[in-house]
């Protein structure tokens, strides 16, 4: 089995929901976080073996331009724009491109490291989101709405049913995705930032646990954490799709500095029914979902949307969220709402060599991403 999972706006029409976000200025990201405090670019970068070690980097982003053109991050590059960059900013900017330089196969190969660097390097992020998202942000900007009122291609009666395109029942998730203002986000964070963060969630888990309609418990991998699994109990929530896999050997996210510091700051709160889940530590800080063995989708969006609400009341300071930009998330593929739907669906046919090329080649101009059954990055098996 493997997940086929795809943005809503791909997979049932949903475009206002899902549409992309413009990169308009975010006032409100990094209001509890200071420039100045970020240890990684507080201080003045003036030695030669930096600036060397930079140059190195950019003579492999031009030499990998004409063999990987799906590199996005890699084809949006553009010299003139790294030139005029402060040598402060240049750091600060190959860091966002540093897993599409290492993992040369990548699709995006940049993500953002603080809030506003969406911002700060706008003309690079720009492009890289009109490219991926298929939209002119000159003409479009994100309109954030859970209503799926008035929205062209859907059921009249607004029921998003499997059933209705011949599907059986199936395994059904939606998640989003949050990061807390007041933190970096997870590509530029210290352990102790990571610490801090999990301990800052503990609060809000202890009152949704007290909650008859959320109850559950919070799991931790952190080594001293009082919540704290062996790495069998681990394991096997792994198994059960209730908790993330190993980030330490993702190179993706290795590349990107989301998966340092692993298991330092990760865990997984999980409710009473296991039907409402919050990662804590993964590639953003929160990803937060719902899913349900179904063939109704709106059953799990709606209780995604009313869970969500409850938690961001919860947090302290709030996410890093604008009213014209949207959710604000690590990778620019989820920018906007941070929201992806999946079902988990067997296609035998199309992976019986053992490989996953032949799937791939028929989503893809469908607007949608192939997954293994573990998650991103991770293989599909012969029975599809």
């Amino acid at each position: 089995a493997f997940r086929f999972q795809a943005m809503l706006a791909r997979l049932f029409g949903l475009s206002a929901v899902l549409s992309v976000a413009s990169c308009s200025v975010l006032r409100n990201a990094t209001e509890h976080v200071p420039f100045s405090v970020f240890p990684e670019f507080s201080s003045n970068i003036s030695s030669p073996t930096m600036a060397d070690s930079l140059q190195d980097k950019v003579v492999r982003i031009l030499e990998l331009k004409p063999g990987f053109p799906e590199n996005i991050a890699v084809q949006v590059f553009d010299e003139k724009y790294y030139d005029q960059l402060s040598l402060e900013k240049k750091k600060r900017f190959l860091k966002c491109l540093n897993s599409g330089i290492v993992n040369e196969n990548s699709i995006m190969g940049c993500y953002a490291n603080y809030p506003d660097d969406y911002e700060v390097f706008k003309p690079f992020f720009s492009r890289v989101l009109e490219i991926y998202h298929k939209v002119d942000l000159s003409k479009t900007k994100h309109v954030n709405s859970w209503s799926l009122k008035g929205i062209p291609g859907l059921p009249d009666d607004g029921v998003l049913d499997l059933t209705r395109l011949g599907l059986p029942p199936l395994s059904i998730r939606v998640r989003t995705g949050r990061n807390l203002k007041k933190f970096p986000l997870p590509g530029s964070m210290t352990k102790e930032d990571r610490v801090a963060m999990e301990v800052a969630m503990g609060k809000v888990f202890d009152k949704l646990i007290a909650m008859p309609d959320f109850g559950g418990r919070y799991v931790s991998i952190t080594p001293g954490h009082p919540n704290e699994i062996t790495p069998a109990e681990y394991d096997e929530l792994v198994k059960a799709h209730i908790m993330f896999k190993d980030m330490s050997v993702d190179k993706y996210l290795l590349a990107a500095g989301i998966a340092e510091h692993w298991p330092h700051g990760r865990g997984c709160y999980v409710s009473e029914d296991k039907g409402f889940i919050i990662w804590v530590g993964e590639e953003d800080h929160l990803r937060i979902m719902c899913m349900k063995k179904g063939s109704v989708l709106n059953e799990v969006f709606d209780r995604l949307k009313a869970a969500i609400d409850v938690v961001e009341a919860l947090i302290d300071g709030g996410c890093a969220y604008n009213d014209e930009f949207g959710v604000v998330t690590s990778c620019p593929t989820n920018i906007g709402t941070g929201m992806r739907a999946s079902v988990h669906i067997q296609l035998p046919n199309l992976t019986a060599d053992g490989t996953d090329k032949k799937v791939k080649a028929i989503a893809k101009p469908l607007g949608l991403s192939v997954r293994g059954l573990g998650g991103e990055h991770t293989p599909i098996g012969e029975d599809g």
